[in-house]
């Protein structure tokens, strides 16, 4: 009895013991596993902000590359999401200061990441491209959010520290109770079983809770990878695109201007820089100081408040406006059509402008020259109709002053005056008979002469004519040139030309007499009206003379213009020559410069059999990928240049005069060869140029070009013998093979001699 006491004693004893420590055990068991469901959602809290705020962060770059307004849609609920989550986790953690101090030092840093990703989608909505660069630069967003990861990251960690502690600890206390459980009596086996039940019960909840933990943080970083991705290979096309547009926009012949309200030029590519200079880049007043816009005519100054750009700020739309733009550091003028639309925002209110310019210099150019031989065959049709009826009329007077003469013998002061009638009926003849070689109603005697020895022929009769001062030479080809013309006619041209050089030339000077076979083709049979393409035999006369200005140039070939003073000279000698090789199916072509002579070359129709002897063949052009500078002043003839070279591969650097090639060198542009035009307007001749430019890059190859013949330069000294020189006008062949010539060769010195020359140059 005492033993079953002491037994029921130890058993109550026991049981009471293990009631208590189960008891115990059950209420630390209770506590572990709240810790763990804290510890659990705290974690799931953090997981939850550091997605709104990645989701913040990628509506935000959304918007920036789409502009779509469902980004702007997503980051405004998202964004609005954040302040309840931060707080959720402020309030989960307040217990642990550690932890609460964490929070605390990133508390303004996630709301700046907000504002920030909040501000990069006005400035995107508004536009603000400087404002969007600027926070691109700035970069403050990566580095608000890497802070932000960066403390998340150490405060996820401390909390799955805790998390390993706390489930650690709950495993034990479970351990515990089971191992009692089985050291006491069977009485406590249910409350053991019910407290491994429960224990069982509350790992399972905790493993459960840790998976869905798990499997929700890899969906989250899954997520974000994909995001991540997508957002990459969207700023990859996004840069490729823009590469391609940006590309696409530079290289457009025309000029695009887009300026704001103020007038600031926010975006423009090369060409409106070639037309504008570098004031382009600057605002609307700076580009009025670098240049002066004219109307079509190039003498009506526009107004300021007229100027295209002002009309589209004002609203207005417009298009097809011609206007001539003077740049005011020297360069070439350019004749531009512009094209104008304002630029409004959402409220409809004006935002800038857009303005597109073609260069229509070239086709400017064209028209003038087709008016001009229009204006020539216009004039030779009245001439011709005027002269036909009044030769009609001085027929009947030459017969009828014929018969006075012999009527008036006996009586002397009538006979004298029938003679002085019948002397003015012979300079009235001749004067017909040039306004008909003008109007190309002569007759004319056409057959196969040999052209050299024409030439020759004259050459000869004209040194006792033009006096000991002229200096005359003949260049002739190697090969005979047969053309089929009126010889006399010829020989009456080369008279009169050789005349007008003599009276060019007062104090005495050169003139040269050249012939060669030439072909004329399609390219410059297009820039020069009237051209049949086809060979030709070309006849040069050349002189050092006072040479002519643009406007008599322009003049030369119109019956009775003339610049020489009254009775010494009747304006029809150029004109007669002018009809002459039109009538005969040929070209003429003059090249002069003030004060550096002049060149006339007559092309003349080959005769048949000169033309089938030498057939065309196709041939291989030599090609390169070398960089050219290109300086030529003629516009048609620089767009002809440019086009063939880089139809041939190369690269095209280009100028218009000197000064504008000696600026590309300033900015150290690297080039190969340096192709120019002998003479060019501002002062510096292109073979002053070549030695200006070889004197820093010494080695630089050397191609010069001229409308003047190259025996012509090189007898007055223009040039060194051993100078490249490509006489216009050129085929792509012959320019293709020079080009690569001056290319293959060896530098050599061709800078023009040291000693005076000549005023001749090309």
């Amino acid at each position: 009895m005492i033993r079953r006491r002491v037994a029921i004693g130890l058993g109550l004893g026991t049981l009471l013991a293990v009631g208590a420590a189960s008891t115990a055990l059950d209420l630390k068991a209770r506590s572990d596993t709240a810790l763990v469901e804290h510890t659990m959602e705290v974690l799931e809290k953090t997981s939850q902000l550091r997605l709104l705020l990645r989701q913040v962060e990628a509506a935000s770059r959304g918007f920036g590359l789409s502009g779509s307004d469902r980004f702007v849609t997503e980051f405004q609920e998202t964004s609005a999401m954040v302040p309840g989550a931060w707080a959720d986790l402020r309030q989960l953690v307040r217990d642990n200061p550690a932890q609460s101090e964490r929070l605390q030092s990133i508390d303004g840093v996630v709301q700046q990441r907000v504002e920030l990703a909040g501000e990069f989608i006005r400035r995107r909505a508004a536009n603000d491209r400087s404002g969007l660069q600027a926070l691109i630069t700035n970069a403050a967003g990566p580095k608000a959010m890497a802070t932000i990861n960066e403390t998340l990251d150490a405060f996820s960690d401390r909390e799955r520290r805790l998390l390993a502690e706390r489930s650690a600890s709950s495993r034990r206390t479970g351990s515990w109770l089971l191992a009692i459980d089985l050291a006491g009596v069977a009485l406590v086996l249910a409350i053991a079983a019910y407290l491994v039940r429960r224990a069982y019960l509350s790992d399972r909840a905790l493993r459960t809770s840790l998976t869905r933990s798990q499997a929700t943080a890899t969906s989250l970083e899954a997520q974000a990878l994909q995001q991540r991705g997508d957002l990459a290979a969207a700023y990859d096309e996004l840069r490729r695109s823009s590469a391609i547009l940006e590309t696409t926009f530079n290289s457009m012949a025309e000029g695009v201007l887009v300026v704001d309200p103020e007038g600031t030029v926010m975006l423009s590519n090369q060409a409106a820089g070639h037309f504008f200079g570098t004031a382009v880049d600057k605002t609307f007043g700076e580009m009025l100081k670098a240049n002066r816009f004219y109307e079509s005519d190039a003498v009506t100054l526009i107004d300021d408040q007229d100027l295209p750009i002002a009309r589209a700020l004002r609203g207005l739309s417009f298009d097809r406006r011609e206007v001539v733009v003077k740049p005011t550091d020297g360069r070439s003028q350019f004749r531009l059509m512009v094209s104008g639309r304002p630029l409004r925002n959402s409220a409809a209110a004006i935002s800038g402008a857009a303005l597109v310019y073609h260069d229509v210099s070239e086709v400017h150019e064209i028209e003038r020259l087709l008016q001009q031989a229009q204006k020539l065959d216009a004039i030779g049709k009245l001439t011709g109709g005027v002269a036909h009826d009044f030769n009609n009329m001085l027929t009947i007077i030459t017969g009828s002053i014929e018969m006075l003469i012999d009527a008036v013998q006996d009586r002397p002061a009538a006979a004298e005056l029938a003679v002085l009638i019948s002397r003015a009926t012979d300079r009235c003849t001749e004067l017909i008979r040039h306004l008909l070689a003008f109007a190309r109603k002569q007759p004319l005697r056409p057959r196969d002469i040999d052209v050299n020895a024409t030439v020759d022929d004259i050459a000869k009769l004209l040194r006792p004519t033009l006096g000991e001062q002229v200096e005359i030479r003949t260049i002739l080809a190697g090969e005979d040139l047969i053309a089929h013309v009126d010889s006399a006619q010829l020989a009456n041209s080369l008279v009169n030309m050789a005349i007008n050089a003599r009276d060019a030339m007062p104090d005495g000077g050169k003139l040269l007499l050249e012939t060669k076979k030439t072909v004329l083709d399609e390219a410059y049979a297009t820039a020069n009206p009237g051209v049949v393409p086809g060979t030709y035999v070309m006849v040069a006369v050349s002189d050092t003379g006072a040479g002519m200005p643009a406007d008599v140039r322009d003049r030369a070939f119109e019956p009775f213009f003339t610049t020489k003073d009254a009775g010494k000279g009747s304006g029809l000698g150029l004109s007669m020559v002018y009809g002459f090789v039109k009538q005969s199916g040929g070209h003429i072509k003059l090249y002069s410069e003030e004060n550096n002579g002049t060149t006339i070359r007559l092309y003349l129709p080959a005769a048949q059999r000169l033309q089938q002897a030498e057939p065309e063949h196709e041939q291989v052009l030599p090609r390169g990928t070398e960089t050219i500078l290109v300086v030529e002043d003629d516009p048609l003839v620089r767009d002809f240049v440019l086009a063939q070279l880089q139809g041939l591969g190369y690269t095209t650097l280009v100028a218009s005069k000197a000064t504008e090639a000696l600026a590309i060198v300033a900015q150290d542009q690297p080039f190969d060869l340096l192709f120019t035009d002998v003479i060019m307007p501002g002062g510096i001749s292109g073979s002053q140029l070549a030695e200006t430019i070889t004197a820093t890059r010494p080695g630089l190859r050397v191609l010069y070009t001229s409308g003047y013949t190259d025996n012509a330069i090189i007898e007055n000294r223009q040039l060194l013998p051993d100078a490249l020189l490509l006489t216009k006008p050129y085929r792509r062949t012959e320019l293709a093979q020079m080009i690569r010539r001056a290319l293959d060769r060896a530098p050599a010195g061709d800078a023009i001699p040291a000693s005076p020359a000549p005023p001749l140059q090309a």
